[in-house]
C-alpha cells in the first residue's frame, strides 16, 4: 500500500489517536500496546459522547414532538463539531448530484462504488426522456451538453476463466482504460493481480466456484451474518463439486462472530496444507459489523485460500485494507454507474497471479466485456430481476448470453441494451446493490463517445470525487451520521407502555468502528413486528428507498432459548413463519430485517428523514391511515 494511504489511515479517528485495522495483526501487538490503549479510550469516549450528546435523557413517544430538522442539525453539529469539515461532500452533492435535492429522494439502498456523477449523465444525453411515476415526478430539463461522457454497455462472453486470466482476451482500449482506472482506485497492482469484469457480484462468486479445485481443497468456509444470493450461488456450485460447506455463526444478541467455533473450523491439528476456500467479507453489508482482519491471517497460516468480499466496503476503505500485507488469493467488488439514478454496472473478480495455476480450466458464463455502446434499443417487458431468475431462465432454455435484470433500486431509470453478440441480451443486472425484490425499474445504458484522434478518454468523476475527498473525511462523515441515526432511533418509545421501544437494532449499535449500514425492525405497541416488506413499501411512498434482508447463522446461548423460539423465523417461498425449533429448518432460520446503507453522498437530511419516517409508527393507526389514504387517492393499496 502506498505510504500516503497508510498515513491517512492512521488519522481516521476524529482525534487522530486510533489505529487502523491492520493493527489487529498479532505480530504488531507488542510494539503498539500503548497506542492501542490510547485508541481504546478514544473509541470509548466517542461512544460515551454520542450517548450523552444526542437527545440526552429524552424519549420520544409522539412523532409530532420530534425536534425540527434545523434544531436536530444544530444539536448534531454540537455533538460532532468536525462534521463541518466534511462540507466538501455537500458541495459535490449539490453540484454533481442535484437530482437528489430536486426529487427530494433519499437513497439508502445502494451498495458498491459509483463510477460517474449525475451531472455527467445529463451532459452526455441532455435530451434523454425522463421516466415518471406516481412516486417520482419528472426532473427539470437537463442542462446543455458540456463534455464527453463514456457510458458503456456490457456484452457477455462464455469463456474459460483460467485462460482469460493467463492470456487475456480481446480487450478494447476503452476496457483497458477502465480496468487501469479501477485497479488504481483500489490500490491493486497489475504486477500481482489479474482481473476480469463480470456481469454482477453473483456472477463473480459463481465463476470462482466453478473454477476452484474443490476436489483437492474440499472445504468452503463463509463468514456471513445474512443471506446472500451470491454466496448461495457459490455454495450450490461448490456442493455439486463435492465441497464440504461450513459457515461461521454469530452470537445473539450482539451478532459477534462466535470466535471459538470459527477458530475450530479454520485451524487444524493435522498438518495438511490444502484446506479449501475461506470467504471473508471485511464487514457485514446488512448490520454494519466490522470483522477483525486477524481471521485472514489465521486462515492463511492454516493453508486456506482467501477470498475477500469487498462489495460492502466504503468507497475508500481499500486504502486501509493493507492488500500488500494480506495478499488474498481472490477479491471481488462491484461498481454501479450513477448514485440515485442508474444502478447498472458490473462486478470485478481479482485473482492473484501466483494462485491462477491452481484453478481448473472450465468454460463458464458470467465474464463480460465493457464496450462502447453502438446500438441501443428499448426493452419493453418487465422482470423482477434477481440472480435466481437468471439461473431459472437458463434452465428454461434461454441462450447463455441472457442475463436477468435486477431492478430493486432508487431513481428514474431507463433500460437500453446493446445487440452486441449473436445472441440478444435480455437484460443486465447491476452489481447486486440490493437483494430484495420490487417491481421492475428500468435501467439506462448510455453510449461511450470516442474522443479526438480516435482514442478513448473518459472521466470517472465519482471515483475522482472520492479520491479527492479521501479516507479520513469520508469515514468520519459516515461515522457521525450512522451513530446519530442509531442513537436517535433508540430514543423512540411507544406511549402509555412500560418503555416498549419502537425500534430494535441488530448487530452493533453506537460504536466508533461500525460500518455505515444498519439492520433494524419496527415493533407496534403490542410488541409485534411490522413486516419489513411493508416498512419498505411505506418508505417508498415517502420517497425513501430502503431494502430488507435476512439475518441467519445466529447462535443462541441457553439463556436465550425462550427468546430464540419467539424471534426466529423460517424463510421460504417469500414468506416467514415462526420456528418450532426443528433441526431440519436450521439452514433457513433467521430474522427478516429492514436495512439502510449510507453512501458517501449521504447527508444529515437523509438520516433525519429516515428517523422522522420511522417515528410515524408511534401512531398506532399509522399503517391503517396510510392504507386508506392511498386507496382514497385511487392508488395501489399497501397490503397489510
Amino acid at each position: 500500500m502506498p505510504p500516503s494511504c497508510l498515513n491517512e489511515v492512521s488519522q481516521v479517528c476524529l482525534h487522530g489517536c486510533c489505529p487502523n485495522p491492520l493493527l489487529n495483526l498479532p505480530t504488531q501487538e507488542k510494539t503498539i500496546s500503548k497506542p492501542r490503549s490510547s485508541s481504546s479510550a478514544c473509541r470509548r469516549d466517542f461512544a460515551t459522547k454520542t450517548t450523552s450528546s444526542i437527545f440526552p435523557n429524552t424519549k420520544f413517544t409522539n412523532h409530532e414532538s420530534l425536534p425540527s430538522l434545523q434544531e436536530s442539525f444544530l444539536e448534531f453539529v454540537k455533538a460532532y463539531p468536525q462534521y463541518s469539515a466534511t462540507d466538501q461532500i455537500d458541495q459535490i452533492r449539490a453540484q454533481e448530484y442535484y437530482h437528489l435535492s430536486l426529487s427530494d429522494h433519499t437513497c439508502l439502498d445502494y451498495i458498491g462504488i459509483g463510477l460517474f456523477s449525475y451531472s455527467q449523465l445529463q451532459n452526455q444525453d441532455s435530451s434523454r426522456d425522463q421516466v415518471a411515476s406516481s412516486s417520482y415526478p419528472p426532473l427539470p430539463p437537463s442542462p446543455p451538453l458540456k463534455s464527453d461522457f463514456p457510458f458503456f454497455s456490457i456484452s457477455l462472453k462464455t469463456g474459460n476463466l483460467k485462460m482469460q486470466l493467463l492470456h487475456g482476451g480481446r480487450e478494447s482500449e476503452f476496457e483497458s482504460a477502465m480496468k487501469k482506472r479501477i485497479m488504481g482506485f483500489l490500490n491493486i497492482s497489475e504486477n500481482d493481480y489479474c482481473m476480469v469484469f463480470t456481469a454482477n457480484r453473483t456472477s463473480a462468486f459463481k465463476l470462482l466456484a466453478e473454477a476452484y479445485p474443490f476436489q483437492s481443497n474440499q472445504k468452503l468456509l463463509t463468514v456471513y451474518d445474512y443471506q446472500s444470493e451470491a454466496v448461495e450461488a457459490m455454495t450450490n456450485c461448490s456442493e455439486k463439486k463435492g465441497a464440504r460447506i461450513m459457515s461461521a455463526e454469530f452470537s445473539w444478541p450482539r451478532l459477534r462472530i462466535q470466535s471459538a467455533k470459527l477458530r475450530k473450523m479454520v485451524e487444524s491439528k493435522k498438518k495438511k496444507k490444502k484446506r479449501g476456500l475461506f470467504v471473508f467479507p471485511l464487514h457485514s453489508r446488512i448490520t454494519g459489523a466490522r470483522y477483525p482482519y486477524l481471521w485472514m491471517s489465521i486462515a492463511q497460516e492454516n493453508g486456506w485460500h482467501i477470498l475477500i468480499d469487498a462489495c460492502a466496503l466504503g468507497p475508500k476503505d481499500m486504502d486501509s485494507f493493507g492488500l500488500s500485507l494480506f495478499r488474498p488469493d481472490f477479491l471481488i467488488c462491484s461498481f454501479y454507474k450513477v448514485f440515485g439514478e442508474n444502478p447498472s454496472g458490473f462486478g470485478c473478480l481479482f485473482v492473484k497471479k501466483s494462485t491462477i495455476p491452481i484453478l481448473e480450466a472450465t468454460t463458464s458464463a458470467g465474464i463480460v466485456n465493457i464496450v462502447p455502446a453502438k446500438k441501443l434499443f428499448q426493452l419493453g417487458d418487465e422482470s423482477s430481476g434477481t440472480d435466481t431468475e437468471l439461473e431459472q431462465a437458463s434452465k428454461a432454455g434461454l441462450r447463455g448470453d441472457d442475463l436477468a435484470s435486477s431492478s430493486s433500486f432508487s431513481g428514474h431509470l431507463q433500460i437500453r441494451l446493446e445487440h452486441e453478440l449473436s445472441g440478444e441480451l435480455k437484460g443486465l443486472e447491476d452489481s447486486e446493490i440490493r437483494e430484495s425484490e420490487k417491481p421492475a425499474d428500468l435501467i439506462k445504458l448510455g453510449n461511450a463517445e470516442s474522443s479526438r484522434n480516435g482514442r478513448q478518454e473518459f472521466e470517472c468523476r465519482c471515483l475522482d470525487q472520492v479520491d479527492s475527498s479521501g479516507l479520513i473525511l469520508i469515514s468520519n462523515r459516515a461515522r457521525y451520521l450512522i451513530n446519530w441515526l442509531v442513537s436517535s432511533l433508540m430514543k423512540l418509545e411507544h406511549p402509555n407502555t412500560e418503555g416498549i421501544p419502537l425500534v430494535r437494532i441488530y448487530g452493533p449499535k453506537i460504536k466508533f468502528e461500525r460500518g455505515p449500514a444498519l439492520a433494524f425492525n419496527i415493533f407496534d405497541w403490542k410488541g409485534e413486528k411490522v413486516e419489513p416488506v411493508l416498512v419498505q413499501k411505506l418508505a417508498d411512498r415517502s420517497n425513501i428507498s430502503l431494502s430488507y434482508g435476512f439475518l441467519h447463522n445466529i447462535w443462541f446461548a441457553d439463556k436465550y432459548a425462550e427468546e430464540k423460539e419467539r424471534i426466529l423465523e423460517v424463510r421460504g417461498n417469500g414468506s416467514t413463519k415462526i420456528v418450532k425449533n426443528k433441526s431440519k429448518d436450521k439452514a433457513d432460520q433467521g430474522i427478516t430485517v429492514v436495512t439502510a446503507a449510507l453512501g458517501f453522498l449521504a447527508n444529515f437530511r437523509d438520516t433525519y428523514k429516515l428517523w422522522a419516517f420511522v417515528a410515524q409508527f408511534l401512531d398506532a393507526d399509522f399503517v391503517e391511515k396510510e392504507r386508506w389514504r392511498y386507496t382514497a387517492l385511487n392508488q395501489k393499496t399497501v397490503e397489510v
